[in-house]
């Protein structure tokens, strides 16, 4: 029993932070999203084409700033098909993320076999992000709260600054209140001669843009090499992050760490081997973590009034 115990210390925190951080990163971008009235289940899509784009620069350059950057801008670029498919086409959000979901997965796979030459797993990248890793001056020394998070890596930082930004984003600017107003009432926005539109494609590629972050993170900084398929699923986790967090930017954030401290508490478990269990078990453990989070709180979050349901001006004119 002592030995269980031993688990939760420093150690385990600071792996609760760095591996939350691709699905804040993404249920952040989701918030603003569904914020705005659009359904984004694409997400996992969109970290896979950020995590093949930053591996892919990563090891032609030499330089994992050109990789995160590039699949920052793939993120965005590839999450302008679901603004389009879902706003200027009308069609079924859901549909629309899955189906770009699929896409994802078989041109990331067909683009690691064209640009390495084999199936599975990308080469190494020459330099990951993992070592930049910096402890912030006077701020890492706090007890326990400095080495958790202030001596972290840099996409983890980002993280910290896009919460705060993204917050300040909905509730303190002009634009935050029209994504707002989008996902409430669009004929409103539209009474007044905003453009829903244009602030839900703005929605949509800023979920495109911290999406293309969140894989970037997964390839070149908690790794460094992309794997068919290694999303495993955190862009669905994520999308229960923002509604379990209530489709605000803090509070998706304490979602995700919920999130992360069951990954990283499998992680533990696994390594300590307390337990003689199969290792599927814990692996298991943050989706089953995800579906009682889901089933705890997602009655308690309401959700803006119209996000899911198509907008047409015309039809509004009628």
């Amino acid at each position: 029993m002592n030995d269980f115990f031993t688990l939760f210390n420093v150690e385990l925190l600071h792996s609760t932070i760095r591996l939350s951080t691709p699905i804040t990163l993404a249920a952040v971008g989701a918030t603003i999203c569904e914020r705005a009235g659009i359904v984004n289940i694409a997400m996992e899509g969109l970290m896979l084409i950020g995590a093949f784009t930053a591996v892919f620069f990563a090891y032609i350059t030499g330089n994992p700033w050109i990789g995160l950057l590039a699949a920052v801008i793939a993120g965005g670029i590839f999450s302008l098909l679901h603004a389009y498919a879902t706003i200027t086409l009308h069609l079924d959000h859901v549909v629309s993320g899955a189906v770009l979901n699929i896409l994802a997965l078989g041109l990331t796979n067909y683009l690691l076999i064209l640009a390495f030459g084999h199936p599975g797993t990308s080469e190494p990248v020459p330099v990951s992000l993992a070592e930049y890793q910096f402890a912030v001056p006077f701020l890492s020394q706090i007890p326990v709260i400095g080495p958790v998070f202030f001596n972290q890596r840099p996409i983890v930082y980002m993280s910290f600054l896009l919460i705060i930004f993204f917050t300040l984003f909905l509730y303190r600017t002009k634009t935050g209140l029209h994504v707002r107003a989008s996902g409430e009432h669009p004929l409103a926005m539209e009474t007044i001669g905003v453009s829903v539109y244009r602030i839900r494609y703005l929605a949509v590629i800023i979920s495109g843009l911290t999406s293309g972050l969140a894989g970037a993170f997964l390839s070149i900084e908690n790794s460094n090499v992309f794997t068919s398929g290694m999303t495993g699923g955190r862009g669905f986790i994520a999308l229960a992050a923002n509604i379990s967090g209530g489709w605000s930017a803090v509070g998706s954030f304490l979602a995700s760490l919920f999130f992360g401290f069951a990954e990283a508490f499998q992680y533990k478990m696994q390594a300590a081997r307390l337990l003689d269990l199969p290792s599927e078990l814990f692996v298991m453990f943050p989706y089953i973590a995800t579906v009682i989070a889901v089933a705890g709180l997602v009655r308690k979050s309401r959700p803006p009034k119209a996000v899911g349901l198509d907008f047409r001006i015309e039809k509004q004119a009628d």
